[in-house]
């Protein structure tokens, strides 16, 4: 007897789910990877190797792709595929310009609506980071540094700040490994740490004239620095 509708319907949405789940996965280690320098701009995605790594269809991993290239962490070019971004001298500007208007405004949200859940969360995190600098992991400072305005997004409770403070915190680490060191963490060692005591204090105005003087820090650090280098894709994603 053939499945009934209902039936087929559920397992229909079954897949798609897993399928979402599974690029999800996919999305989250490419992320990372870019994050921590293990990408580094420039770097060919190459659709058939990632496919083999991942064990998935090609068309899963150009729909990975896809969602990257929308959030401008990767180009996609006709006929040549996907790389990961490099971006230009005037869109790094263009990054820090967004981020000095939407930063203090995450702050704020952050502090009006702030709970000792979400404090706590602020400070382990900021634990988790000091504890990598003190391993000299400089991979895992870097995604953390990163990680840290991305969370702060995320507690103040507004979704599309979060998904902006995504893409920006990637494209800015981008930026760090272009324009300077790779090995450059991206947030100085004591910072986040002050950022974290204002809003603790819900001193907004602390807070933000803290988190623009930490974003003029990472901006004045950054030099024009065109370094380029072949990476192996399996070794980055198999472990």
């Amino acid at each position: 007897m053939p499945p009934t509708r209902p039936a087929r319907r559920g397992t229909a949405n079954q897949a798609r789910l897993a399928r979402e789940n599974a690029n999800d996965e996919i999305y989250e280690k490419i992320y990372v990877a870019i994050l921590e320098h293990r990408l580094h701009p420039g770097t060919k995605l190459v659709e058939e190797r990632l496919a083999e790594i991942f064990n998935v269809s090609r068309a899963r991993i150009r729909e990975v792709l896809a969602r990257l290239a929308h959030e401008q962490i990767v180009e996609l070019y006709p006929q040549r595929g996907a790389f990961v971004a490099r971006p230009t001298i005037e869109q790094a500007l263009d990054v820090f310009e967004a981020r000095r208007l939407i930063e203090p405004a995450v702050l704020r949200r952050l502090i009006e609506t702030l709970t000792p859940e979400k404090l706590a969360k602020l400070r382990l995190h900021q634990d988790l980071e000091q504890e990598a600098r003190r391993r000299d992991d400089k991979r895992a400072v870097i995604r953390l540094s990163g990680e840290f305005h991305s969370l702060a997004a995320e507690l103040a409770g507004n979704s599309a700040l979060t998904r902006s403070m995504r893409e920006l915190s990637v494209l800015t680490c981008l930026m760090i490994f272009l324009y300077d060191s790779p090995t450059t963490a991206s947030c100085r060692a004591d910072e986040h740490s002050q950022i974290i005591e204002a809003i603790s204090k819900r001193d907004a105005a602390r807070a933000e004239q803290l988190m623009l003087e930490h974003l003029e820090h990472i901006e004045s650090s950054m030099k024009l620095d065109a370094n380029e280098e072949q990476v192996d894709l399996e070794a980055i994603f198999k472990t």
